[in-house]
């Protein structure tokens, strides 16, 4: 049986493009999902383990499959080591041939190559911001005049609360309160 696997990385983003493609391609079923941020691929494990010798999985893109080199050399691995296809149609890969197999390798290699040169391009501006003074990092969601930790550090001094309920109430994460009272507390000396 041969499955196509479309992903997008924002519930913003549609998958239409990609089942488009997979459905041009010919596959019996297609799997989707959409995932945010570094989560799971929950439907793609769940077709890892229900796929069977001889089927084929099919994706649009390489980076539908895994984020990082090894972790798609691993899929690559997984589904070899079970006697499973796979296709990847925007490069014309398919692992049913040595040539496939070989070029999805090296093509692996090289994305992980452009998102590894990407962070340090990022980096790098970053770090010239920083020496021009213009980068002053993540903008802290909790600052001294925030209500959320006053109060906190209020019911902290109280002693009446644990910290647990003092986060409940607050909405203010354990590590965030304990950051502000070793702050404080540094500068209190």
């Amino acid at each position: 049986m041969v499955y196509g696997y479309a992903r997008v990385s924002s519930t913003d983003q549609n998958l239409d493009t990609q089942i488009e493609q997979l459905t041009s391609y010919g596959v019996d079923m297609i799997i989707s999902e959409k995932i945010t941020g570094v989560a799971e691929n929950k439907q793609l494990d769940q077709l890892l383990q229900e796929l069977e010798p001889h089927d084929t999985l099919v994706a649009t893109r390489m980076d539908r499959l895994g984020r990082s080199t090894v972790q798609l050399l691993q899929l690559v691995e997984e589904l070899s080591n079970k006697n499973i296809y796979l296709v990847i149609l925007n490069l014309g890969i398919d692992t049913r041939t040595p040539t496939g197999k070989f070029f999805l390798t090296v093509m692996a290699g090289f994305g992980e190559l452009e998102r590894t040169l990407i962070k340090e391009k990022q980096r790098a501006g970053i770090d010239l911001a920083k020496r021009k003074g213009k980068y002053k990092g993540r903008v802290k969601k909790y600052h001294k005049q925030h209500k959320g930790i006053q109060h906190a550090i209020e019911l902290y001094i109280e002693g009446n609360k644990t910290v647990k309920e003092i986060c409940e109430i607050t909405r203010v994460s354990k590590a965030t309160l304990y950051r502000e009272i070793k702050a404080r507390e540094q500068l209190s000396f």
